[in-house]
């Protein structure tokens, strides 16, 4: 367990570290889906779009008060589940710690073994995404700015 890890992402491994049945992660992964805020329309639009994603996958990105705050949105349920849970594990950071973090800790949850290949792929260009987009706004993007 990486000491610089946010607290948030340990609450998630340690969370998926419990659940030792594969059916049981999945479970986990729906019940972050259903808890995902829903992303207005207006903001599912192609500078959101993530690359390289089978199904469809929306990320915004806005900076409040120094820290990233995210709002996404996918078609598919387990897709959801996991931009959820990355939500969860990088809202309320600072871009520069969301750019300096390693998606390693997919690893650590036991997901990445669970997942189809092109889901494993579609987590990592998610947090791609979601870490060039924390880039931007460390890039002096307005307080309260949204980025699309």
């Amino acid at each position: 367990m990486p000491a610089d890890r946010p607290e948030s992402i340990e609450k998630i491994v340690a969370r998926f570290q419990k659940a030792a049945d594969p059916k049981r992660r999945y479970e986990q992964l729906l019940w972050f889906a259903k808890k995902l805020d829903p992303l207005p329309d207006e903001h599912k639009t192609p500078e959101n779009k993530v690359p390289g994603c089978v199904s469809q996958v929306y990320v915004t990105a806005e900076l409040v008060d120094g820290k990233v705050i995210y709002q996404a949105d996918s078609d598919a349920q387990i897709t959801k589940g996991l931009v959820a849970l990355l939500i969860k594990a990088l809202n309320g950071l600072q871009p520069e710690d969301i750019v300096a973090l390693s998606p390693d800790f997919i690893k650590d949850t036991q997901l990445d073994v669970s997942l189809t290949p092109s889901r494993a792929n579609g987590f990592y260009n998610i947090f791609k995404t979601m870490q060039q987009k924390a880039q931007a706004l460390a890039g002096g993007a307005a307080p309260g700015a949204l980025l699309s």
